[in-house]
């Protein structure tokens, strides 16, 4: 037996994403006693600049947005009291179709085999119990957020194969004994009943926004999953004013948190539920349920 407390990890790819997804988990958990690890994959520097200038944009520095993110992100942190911090630094590669995408450094150039062995290594040290990323399209396509999800996903595979049979271990060294799998895996997600509301209350709040084309409307339908096919419904509603703040800590990005505008209690209605599909498990706790450490305590 052991004392080590249970342990959640999330593998986020840029600041900001851990407080949007699962900023309520990572309050709630964190208020159980359970230790939440962050892992953010990339620096940021694709993000706003003061005053709400635009990568590429003449005095846009990606430097110093780095600088600031770091800091922004600290912050959040702290206001959802998270216990471990550890940020990959990866270059931030952009959207799809970003010139930076391509740029020397970005994590979206980076090996998968390179970013997992990092990642695996920290999952030794952390031995989560359950472990929190995106599915294979990064929920809405973001590069970033597709390399983190890969990278998750072959670590995880790393620490199976080494516990399956220590002799395969990396540098032929047998796996330390306490090194095990994570026994759940989850891939954030939205159900579409949600993606919908989503789309109405961006209208409501964004007085200027344009009727969305088709294909836009398309698109987004195409985000998230059925309802019926989400595995894992965790209300953290009691700790949606933690998220709403870890969000806020994000400044410099304010123009692009649209949820920010809707207020303290509008935002707790409205993103109080973080859902999830559960794609690991060795529990057997039965689904759907409402805790991600079910079977587990």
């Amino acid at each position: 037996m052991t004392d080590r407390p249970l342990t959640l990890m999330a593998v986020h790819a840029h600041p900001d994403d851990e407080a949007t997804g699962t900023g309520g988990i990572l309050a709630q958990y964190a208020a159980q006693g359970i230790r939440t690890v962050l892992v953010t994959c990339t620096d940021g520097g694709c993000g706003d600049g003061p005053e709400g200038v635009k990568p590429g944009d003449p005095g846009h520095d990606p430097a110093a947005v780095t600088a600031m993110r770091r800091e922004e992100l600290r912050a959040s942190c702290d206001v959802l009291k998270i216990s471990d911090l550890e940020m990959l630094d990866y270059a931030d590669s952009g959207m799809m179709g970003w010139p930076t995408n391509d740029a020397p450094g970005a994590f979206w150039q980076t090996p998968v085999e390179e970013g997992a062995a990092r990642l695996a290594a920290l999952m030794r040290h952390y031995r989560p119990d359950v472990v929190v990323t995106y599915d294979e399209n990064g929920f809405y396509g973001h590069p970033d957020h597709i390399q983190a999800h890969r990278i998750t996903m072959a670590a995880l595979d790393m620490i199976a194969l080494e516990t399956a049979a220590p002799e395969t271990a990396a540098q032929g060294t047998a796996a330390p004994e306490t090194t095990a799998p994570a026994s759940k895996v989850y891939w954030t997600t939205a159900p579409r009943s949600m993606m919908q509301r989503f789309g109405e209350v961006m209208r409501e709040f964004g007085e200027d926004m344009p009727e969305p084309d088709p294909a836009e409307t398309a698109a987004m339908a195409e985000i998230g999953l059925p309802d019926d096919e989400i595995t894992t419904w965790v209300d953290t509603t009691a700790f949606s004013g933690q998220k709403f703040d870890a969000l806020a800590a994000h400044a410099s990005q304010g123009e692009n948190i649209f949820f920010l505008k809707m207020g303290r209690e509008r935002f707790g209605e409205l993103m109080g539920m973080e859902t999830f599909v559960r794609v690991r498990d060795t529990t057997g706790a039965p689904v759907p349920e409402n805790d991600l450490f079910a079977g587990l305590r």
